[in-house]
């Protein structure tokens, strides 16, 4: 295995640092005399952090090579709203109470499959047949995504108040109240199918020289895309539904890492978006418990940053073409 070369290495072993000073400093922050229960719930977060930072730096960084555009993340394919859509009506049918004291681990799965599953399907019917139709995938995802914001939004209209307001919380990522039980299996899946992912590494470098370029040297490109999209919405819907949406972290890692890693070569464009995605929500959480004493979210946190960077990154590529 050949080593880092010295400038990538030490980027990647300061946002390591890093990453281990601000759990550090998570977990021993204001535990008020009483460590081990700190250590214990503080704990199951920094595992979910850990876990959806490597599903979203990993699967964004990847689709980002597929489609050759690095504005798009996965939640283009609707990914959020079938998320939505599917809590919205286990809400409306069984009813939040039950929802929220019953065991859920096949909803859980369920969720996760359902998530992949409408990708995959997407994927087979349009990529086998030319490689043109990645954007008509793209605009399918679309279309889905507003059908099911659409039906989740009726639902959600006719719903008892007490039932909506206990939807709510399902509906924002929420690092707060994890079952252990599921983050025992989506660290199996998430841990898989990031290893799939970096074993790929070589086939995204050729891939991101262009679909044309690929082909020639002997890339099955629509084959490839196919895994690769099962395998992102694999990612992105365990993270999903592990914690909840989180809109934009994907893009900023990923676009960050871009700028900390000028480089095509992926193996070291994942781990820098891993690293800043572990950075970027332990840092989240830390300024949600502490300086906003809970009366934010690490949701609102990412939408509000994302929201800047991607409108700072548009008025920035639109300066650099002109």
């Amino acid at each position: 295995m050949k080593a880092f070369p010295l400038k990538k290495g030490t980027t990647l072993v300061l946002l390591a640092i890093l990453a281990l000073v601000l759990c550090a400093i998570y977990l021993t922050y204001n535990t008020y005399g009483n460590f081990q229960f700190a250590w214990m719930l503080r704990g199951k977060k920094v595992a979910a952090f850990l876990l959806v930072a490597l599903a979203t730096g990993m699967a964004t960084v990847s689709f980002q090579t597929m489609t050759q555009n690095q504005f798009l993340t996965p939640n283009i394919l609707g990914l959020d709203s079938l998320y939505v859509l599917i809590q919205t009506v286990l809400f409306f049918v069984v009813g939040g109470v039950k929802m929220l004291s019953q065991e859920q681990t096949p909803l859980f799965l369920v969720s996760i499959l359902l998530m992949a599953l409408l990708s995959l399907l997407l994927a087979n019917v349009l990529l086998k047949r030319q490689q043109n139709d990645l954007f008509i995938l793209l605009m399918l995802g679309m279309i889905f995504g507003t059908l099911f914001s659409s039906t989740s939004s009726f639902l959600q209209v006719m719903m008892d108040p007490n039932e909506y307001d206990l939807l709510q919380g399902r509906l924002f990522a929420s690092f707060s109240n994890i079952n252990t039980n599921h983050l025992a299996i989506a660290a199996g899946i998430i841990l898989i199918g990031s290893l799939l992912l970096y074993r790929l590494s070589s086939y995204l470098d050729v891939l991101h020289l262009g679909a044309d370029q690929a082909a020639n040297l002997g890339v099955s490109v629509n084959r490839f895309q196919i895994l690769i999209l099962f395998l992102v919405s694999l990612l992105t819907g365990t993270a999903t539904a592990l914690v909840g949406p989180i809109t934009f972290l994907g893009f900023i890692v990923a676009n960050i890492a871009y700028q900390m890693m000028p480089t095509y070569r992926h193996r070291y464009l994942f781990p820098t978006a891993v690293l800043l995605g572990i950075n970027f929500l332990v840092g989240s959480q830390f300024l949600v418990e502490q300086v906003f004493q809970l009366k934010t979210t690490v949701s609102v946190v990412t939408q509000f940053v994302g929201g800047v960077y991607f409108i700072w990154k548009i008025i920035h590529e639109r300066r650099r073409q002109g």
